[in-house]
């Protein structure tokens, strides 16, 4: 196999993952996550449920593809601080990752985005799904980690470094679970910033 190729296969590959986590999220939105099966997300893709499970183990895990990417948004602008006071900027790229219409919610032509409204149907099973909320956690860790590592290469200590990537991320995870459970109280990121300050009062490392 040539690597041109091995790169068309990938982005064939690349391609189908995305179909299928735009197919799962749109449906989890639609009908919640309790009331859809492999197959129906299989058939909204466009693929064959043997082809579902070569990608993903469970219905659940089909969105974790479009929970990364939006976890990856919020990384790299992260990343992108610089060596502003963290105590300001960090409520500042959570407003902004969590707009309406902002980046975070990526292209929806590539299918790559999770749009909020869509992020609130996902996340309304959480409670009643524990393979859902696993895959939320595990997207949620991992994003975590990473954080960790971006405030390390800016000279953050590893102690400090992990108790604010502990609260940075949870801030955002509970930010947006809470507006699920109440979605007609505050939007998302009103919900995430006020969990961060309320969070990171005395965390050394932030100014």
């Amino acid at each position: 196999m040539t690597v041109e190729t091995s790169t068309l296969t990938e982005r064939r590959k690349a391609a189908t993952e995305r179909d299928i986590a735009a197919a799962a999220a749109a449906l989890f939105a639609e009908q919640s996550v309790a009331g859809v099966t492999a197959e129906q997300i299989a058939v909204r893709a466009g693929v064959s449920v043997r082809t579902f499970y070569r990608y993903f183990a469970r219905k659940e895990d089909a969105v974790a593809p479009i929970l990364s990417f939006g976890a990856r948004r919020w990384q790299e602008a992260f990343a992108q601080v610089g060596e502003r006071s963290l105590r300001e900027q960090v409520p500042a790229v959570i407003r902004a990752q969590l707009a309406e219409g902002s980046p975070a919610e990526g292209d929806p032509s590539l299918g790559e985005g999770l749009e909020l409204e869509t992020m609130l149907g996902v996340l309304r099973g959480l409670d009643d799904d524990t393979a859902m909320r696993d895959v939320w956690l595990r997207v949620n860790d991992d994003s975590e980690r990473r954080l960790r590592e971006i405030l390390q290469e800016r000279g953050v200590t590893v102690w400090e470094s992990r108790l604010i990537a502990a609260v940075a991320t949870a801030a955002i995870r509970v930010g947006l679970e809470q507006w699920a459970a109440d979605p007609e109280g505050p939007r998302p990121a009103v919900r995430a910033v006020d969990a961060f300050q309320v969070m990171s009062q005395g965390l050394r490392g932030l100014d």
